[in-house]
């Protein structure tokens, strides 16, 4: 049986070299590349990859967006392969449903055994990678937020403004701001972005 995959990366000369690498395996066959998350779901829907090998940061649509939009439309396993080994990307990455994590400085038998093992039903990690998660989980504080800190989160997952959580809730909007202050720093975030991501991560709001 072959393998079909499709390979993302902005960086032409990569694409070149890692087409030329899983072209001298029997089971394996590149059926497109792509420079961008964009280009990615384009040649995934036309060609029906088994496999997609995805670079994270790329112009335009990242790899976790990209991943996010194949694993909804499914039928495709996503395994990264990047340069990058920080926790969030790892946890982003995972959390938009990707199968597995590789980097790039991994040897290019790693490459290949890691797509075989995508295939096979498998989830292969990087050793940097998997230390570097697991250190993430051991050292992520409980976070104890109030009920309404809670509800005021999760509706700034929804993506609702600080007006319409004023609403929603029969609260001020003033109160709706010092609410979100207490939660950015609860949670450690900066921003109502970075603190809807740490809502998506953690389930929250979801049943």
């Amino acid at each position: 049986m072959t393998i079909k995959v499709v390979l993302v990366d902005d960086h032409a000369v990569l694409r070149s070299g890692l087409e030329s690498l899983l072209a001298g395996e029997d089971d394996l066959e590149v059926v497109g590349t792509a420079a961008d998350g964009a280009e990615a779901l384009d040649v995934v829907r036309r060609t029906r990859p088994d496999v997609v090998l995805m670079d994270l940061q790329m112009p335009g649509t990242d790899g976790v967006t990209a991943t996010r939009h194949l694993v909804a439309e499914g039928g495709v396993d996503v395994l990264v392969l990047t340069s990058f080994s920080d926790a969030d990307r790892i946890v982003a990455a995972l959390d938009a449903g990707a199968v597995g994590y590789l980097l790039k400085d991994a040897d290019p038998d790693e490459v290949i055994e890691g797509v075989r093992a995508v295939s096979r039903g498998e989830s292969p990690l990087h050793p940097r990678a998997a230390r570097q998660l697991l250190g993430a989980r051991r050292s992520r504080p409980e976070v104890d937020l109030t009920p309404r800190e809670i509800e005021v989160l999760v509706l700034v997952r929804q993506g609702l403004a600080n007006k319409q959580i004023a609403r929603r809730l029969g609260i001020s909007e003033r109160t709706v701001k010092a609410h979100l202050t207490s939660v950015f720093a609860r949670i450690g975030v900066a921003d109502r972005t970075q603190a809807a991501l740490w809502a998506e991560r953690t389930g929250l709001g979801e049943s």
